[in-house]
């Protein structure tokens, strides 16, 4: 079967990452253990899980001339990324994010600063050509709303479906709903779109605001698909968690892939909610994202 094309526009970044007994309260200053560095970013992470999954993925993006852009860099070629459009900033430094990792719960906490991440719409003008040679085109909000935009514009004139992760969440322009065939907020992420808390009804409110399917990712409690046949939920197999940081990533590569291969939508945010749930038992971001065959041989695992 020939590869899926997978185009990512998006984040990178460096994380350090800090486990902690528990996450901190306002105000209070915990000891933590070890400080650990990964290559992270909502879009990068995304891209390294495509490519584990079996598609050729092409990464727009942007770092800094510095260390931790150089690395960002050679880890996703490493990955058989394209990466000629992640392009190198002379003027801001490479994105990093701090995160803490409560140690019990194995939630987390994260800050992203203002980096390179700040690709503009000229930048995805000049990766145009290979956007619309895409079989999907996925994007998530840690790089400027004008881009995002543009991209889905593009993907929009070519006919290439766009997905578009809305994290962090806050109010997107009207018009750019109209433009996105697959949402994929967490429920926190709905919430603050909708102002409504019950998933359901978040996803009905974000439907009618034009989006064709939403999907909504509720953590341990799997994800619910919404789209004109009604909704669908699909349960987290048992596992023991080590570290959620990147499955909510890990699910929208997979979701993606599973778009860009013509699954039936369900049976894609299966396989993308099983490969999210492998991931959290694995360490680091982009370092926990499975390999296709490890997917395979979970579902077949928890299909028995």
């Amino acid at each position: 079967m020939k590869a899926p094309r997978i185009a990512v526009v998006g984040s990178s970044n460096t994380d350090l990452v800090i486990t902690c007994a528990r996450l901190p309260q306002p105000g209070e200053t915990l000891l933590g253990g070890d400080l650990h560095r990964y290559a992270g970013g909502k879009g990068a992470n995304q891209a390294v899980a495509a490519a584990r999954a079996g598609a050729k993925v092409s990464f727009i993006g942007g770092h800094g001339s510095d260390d931790f852009g150089r690395a960002a860099k050679a880890g996703l070629r490493a990955e058989g990324i394209d990466v000629r459009h992640f392009r190198a900033s002379d003027k801001l430094p490479s994105g990093v994010a701090l995160i803490l990792l409560g140690k019990k719960d194995r939630q987390n906490q994260i800050v992203v600063a203002d980096s390179a991440n700040a690709i503009t719409p000229a930048d995805i003008d000049r990766a145009a050509p290979d956007l619309k040679k895409a079989d999907v085109i996925v994007a998530q909000l840690e790089t400027p709303i004008p881009s995002v935009r543009r991209a889905a514009e593009i993907a929009r004139e070519a006919g290439v479906p766009f997905v578009l992760n809305p994290a962090p969440a806050f109010p997107l322009p009207a018009a750019l709903y109209r433009l996105v065939d697959t949402l994929t907020p967490n429920e926190h992420e709905a919430a603050i779109l909708t102002g409504l808390t019950d998933p359901e009804q978040s996803a009905l409110a974000l439907r009618k605001k034009g989006c064709r399917r939403v999907v909504i990712t509720l953590g341990t409690r799997g994800a619910l698909l919404c789209d004109e046949d009604g909704f669908f939920h699909v349960p987290v197999p048992k596992v023991k968690p080590r570290d959620t940081v990147g499955a909510g990533d890990c699910l929208n590569a997979w979701l993606a892939v599973g778009i860009a291969e013509s699954l039936p939508i369900r049976e894609a945010l299966r396989r993308a909610v099983h490969a999210a749930s492998l991931k959290v038992t694995r360490l680091g971001a982009q370092p926990g994202m499975p390999p296709r065959a490890d997917v395979e041989a979970f579902l077949r695992r928890k299909s028995r």
